[in-house]
């Protein structure tokens, strides 16, 4: 291990959360948490605009956050964003200034990375995890349902549909009454009845919760007699009795009940209602496993380089059939031309991160052969953008899909990318490497070299090899026309130093 602490950051769409963990022998003991009450999805407006005051909170949190993770190597610390922030359109800008605050990146997770993270932190937090169990996580604003075994998922899906949402939409001035209950109920087991069917069939031993609204249920229901442990259908009807009598949450008097989820606690119990139904459930366990846990996981997996990106990636290999001998001839090409110009990546511990990204790439490049081969490399950066890719985050799968989509074809595709990016390092290796294995001929790493130059690259090729590749020539030729229509420069040198192209 690098690092005796790590720490996750959850950006909830009800809660931010951190959570700071001590490695002990490959296992995770929690050390210190905070929380802030968000409601991020309070602040997202009817046509997915998050406004100035939810915005605000978020900020303040963060850097609150900041403040505890001083000390913390960047690579020890990964946060990542959920519902809210995947569907509001102003959440790029958002981002930006959430970044600085918290002071470390944040990765924006697709909702079925999102259930397979919240599955790895139950997972390791229940006593008898190789029983197979469905594992509900009602958030905010989207609620997973995951049917694991042992540390595998095996079901994931993730609904639009959370407690804050419901909640706003259903009972918007905390009233009580059997139609905005039912109103709730039903929509919610309107969702439901997409998955309620494959789930059930796939069966399960064991329920779990997971997060806020199901520990604030269990709280309730134990504390004030209406459950002998746990969430029970029993225990939720006469709950609901207790709420329709109260007719507002003004009046609503029940031991456990904190504060900070009086606000959301009707959407929570609507929705938790429908799932009791809809799936059969009597009765339902707490893990205090979530999100945030399974993203401490997942970051000591990477650190032991059990890297679940890498799995995906051999995955995505088998399923469409890429060629993998061409895909390596690329990627190790790809590989030695990046060590030219950033030399950590090949003396350094460890694996530079950008090149781990260019390999990627490299392997998923031909994808889009399996659609067709006309213009293969859009189809390629199509299915990854899309695609769900187990480990990558949704900025994880934009990048490779932008890579990809360069590699071969007009750059202008990509003109608008920063010019500082990082990206384009990149882009050039992976171009050339693609050019120069177009014969799929098992040619090899070829003695050639590649340096920056500015804003631009040199590449110099040993004297005489390219006299023998004409066709190679004359592609390495229309690359140099390509970068300079981005306003980039690519020059081409033997080793005697006379420039072949202008």
């Amino acid at each position: 291990m690098m690092h005796e602490l790590i720490a996750a950051i959850d950006l909830g769409s009800n809660s931010f959360r951190l959570q700071v963990g001590r490695i002990v022998n490959d296992q995770i003991y929690p050390l210190d948490g905070l929380k802030e009450a968000v409601r991020l999805a309070a602040g997202l407006s009817p046509n997915k605009i998050l406004d100035t005051a939810a915005q605000y909170r978020g900020l303040a949190a963060l850097q609150r956050f900041n403040e505890r993770l001083r000390g913390f190597d960047g690579d020890s610390v990964r946060a990542v964003a959920t519902n809210t922030l995947r569907v509001a359109k102003n959440a790029p800008e958002f981002l930006v200034q959430a970044e600085a605050a918290l002071g470390v990146p944040i990765e924006v997770i697709a909702g079925r990375e999102e259930a397979r993270l919240i599955y790895v932190g139950v997972a390791h937090t229940l006593p008898d995890p190789h029983r197979q169990q469905l594992v509900v996580d009602i958030g905010g604003g989207s609620t997973e349902f995951i049917i694991g075994k042992s540390f595998e998922p095996i079901l994931l899906e993730s609904l639009y549909m959370g407690c804050v949402s419901y909640s706003l939409q259903y009972f918007p001035d905390g009233k009580i009454d059997k139609r905005g209950l039912k109103d709730a109920e039903m929509a919610a087991s309107r969702e439901l009845q997409a998955i309620a069917h494959a789930y059930r069939e796939a069966g399960w031993e064991v329920a779990v919760g997971s997060s806020g609204s199901a520990k604030a249920l269990v709280e309730i229901l134990e504390q004030n007699g209406l459950s002998d442990g746990g969430v029970t259908r029993e225990g939720l009807e006469r709950l609901k009795a207790i709420l329709l009598r109260a007719g507002s949450l003004d009046r609503l008097q029940l031991a456990g009940l904190r504060g900070d989820r009086l606000p959301v606690l009707l959407g929570g119990f609507a929705i938790m209602s429908a799932v009791f139904k809809e799936f059969g459930l009597e009765r339902m366990v707490f893990s205090e496993g979530a999100l945030r846990l399974g993203v401490l996981y997942d970051l000591l997996g990477r650190y032991h380089h059990h890297d679940l990106r890498d799995a995906t990636v051999s995955a995505f290999v088998a399923r469409y059939g890429v060629d993998r001998r061409q895909a390596d001839e690329v990627a190790n090409t790809a590989a030695h031309l990046f060590g030219g110009l950033v030399p950590e990546s090949v003396h350094g511990d460890g694996v530079h991160p950008d090149l781990r990204f260019l390999r990627w790439a490299a392997s998923l490049h031909e994808i889009g052969i399996s659609v067709a081969h006309s213009s293969y490399h859009k189809h390629s950066a199509y299915i990854l953008a899309n695609a769900d890719m187990p480990g990558f985050s949704r900025m994880d799968q934009g990048r490779l899909a932008r890579l990809v989509l360069a590699h071969r074809g007009k750059l202008e595709r990509v003109a608008a990318l920063d010019p500082d990016s990082p990206d384009w390092p990149l882009i050039v290796c992976l171009r050339l490497a693609a050019v120069i294995h177009r014969a799929r001929d098992g040619r090899g790493v070829p003695p050639i070299q590649l340096r920056r130059d500015g804003r631009g690259f040199i590449v110099t090729a040993k004297d005489g090899w390219l006299k023998q590749l004409p066709l190679t020539a004359a592609a390495i030729d229309e690359e140099q026309r390509q970068w300079f229509s981005v306003g980039r420069s690519l020059v081409l040198h033997t080793h005697t130093g006379r420039t072949l192209a202008a």
